[in-house]
């Protein structure tokens, strides 16, 4: 029989005697203590540069600083939580046995985790919610004389208290007991669930967190998506004679699309990468049998897992890099050599380009052509302004 500590396995002091031999397998032996701290320096450097750069791409261009990019700076800073606090911590754990950091890094690691998993689930959800307003009624917030981008900073506001309260337990009750292994060696490690609380408190904060961080928040987003789904196809069925004449339309329709695959994107990469956490925790919690089956196969399964939970908090910014043409110009200017520029020269060439554009729209003769040449644009550069897309009506 063997129990988890630190997201590996050791033999039970309770195990069958002739298994004992087969059951603890020497750190220096086992392939994870050789590519999880690979997989780990990777997640730290891409994750340190794709959110660092998303941060301050958002943070110096006020032209991105619309609605639903304030929920993405939300999801990137909250990425970043995770990665500086918690990823050159717990990359080790598969690497030597016992818990050296102590008990204020192991507080500080369990608690930063949960918080950024709140607050990824949260703003998902809402950006989910954000874009449903946006495309089945984007005038309501206006009609109702809220000013969207105040509202918006207050939501993410609140989903960070949310998330902070929400991993209060984490940061009261982790704890580094030590554990004795059969070999009458005595290890420490960084356990959120304290003992005196019994397995039913084990149970009962999986269960929670599969519901809060996970299963609802999915079925919200789901209905959210489709809701929007067939919005888009009943208002591409509800343009009549227009759809064969009218270019804008036609485009228009074809950046609501975009800008959805764009968001759903985020959801789908969150959710791919936590299934299999939540997968392991639920049957090593609830299975009556999970101590006694856990096997080779069930181990290589929770470090695939641990491992994909880490790694959501990198790939958003490169799922970006890939739908956005914008984020993508951005991020090589600085990768390259953005942060050596000078930026009134920067301007200065902006400036050019804008009125070397204006002279060309001068020169335009067809209507047509100017409508598709603008739609074009708002394709290729924008990342989230589908809400100011739906305003713009053809004259």
């Amino acid at each position: 029989m063997a129990v988890i500590l630190n997201g590996t396995s050791f033999p039970s002091m309770g195990g069958n005697d002739d298994d004992e031999d087969d059951s603890y397998v020497p750190y220096d032996q086992r392939p994870e203590t050789y590519i999880v701290p690979v997989v780990f320096l990777l997640i730290l450097v891409v994750g340190v540069t794709g959110n660092g750069l998303l941060v301050l791409t958002l943070l110096r261009h006020a032209s991105m600083r619309n609605v639903p990019n304030t929920y993405v700076l939300s999801l990137a800073l909250g990425d970043l939580l995770v990665i500086m606090t918690c990823v050159p911590f717990t990359s080790i754990l598969y690497t030597i046995e016992s818990w050296p950091w102590g008990l204020a890094v192991c507080k500080l690691s369990e608690c930063a985790k949960d918080i950024s998993i709140g607050v990824s689930v949260f703003t998902l959800t809402a950006l989910s919610a954000e874009r449903y307003c946006a495309i089945v009624n984007p005038i309501r917030r206006h009609v109702a004389g809220l000013s969207a981008k105040p509202l918006t900073i207050l939501i993410a506001s609140l989903i960070w208290v949310l998330a902070i309260v929400l991993a209060m337990p984490a940061a009261l009750f982790s704890h580094v007991p030590p554990v004795m292994l059969q070999s009458n060696h005595t290890i420490l490690i960084c356990s959120p669930f304290p003992e005196e609380f019994g397995e039913s408190y084990q149970r009962g904060m999986v269960m929670f967190k599969f519901l809060a961080y996970y299963a609802i928040p999915l079925c919200v987003i789901t209905g959210f998506y489709l809701g929007m789904a067939r919005h888009l196809e009943l208002s591409t069925k509800n343009m009549p004679g227009e759809l064969s004449t009218g270019c804008h339309h036609m485009e228009q329709i074809k950046a609501r699309k975009k800008v959805g695959k764009m968001v759903i994107a985020f959801v789908i990469i969150f959710f791919i990468c936590f299934l299999p956490y939540h997968v392991f925790m639920l049957w090593f919690h609830f299975c009556p049998s999970s101590k006694n089956d856990y096997d080779d196969f069930w181990h290589a399964f929770r470090i695939v897992g641990f491992c994909l939970s880490f790694v959501n908090s990198c790939v958003n910014p490169i799922a970006l890099y890939f739908v956005s043409g914008t984020f993508r110009k951005r991020f090589n200017e600085y990768l390259c050599c953005g942060l050596t520029r000078d930026p009134q020269s920067s301007q200065r060439n902006g400036s050019r380009s804008v009125n070397f554009s204006q002279r060309r729209r001068i020169g335009e003769t067809s209507f047509t052509s100017t409508i598709r040449r603008h739609t074009q644009e708002l394709n290729s550069t924008v990342l989230y302004e589908l809400g100011s897309e739906e305003t713009t009506r053809p004259t």
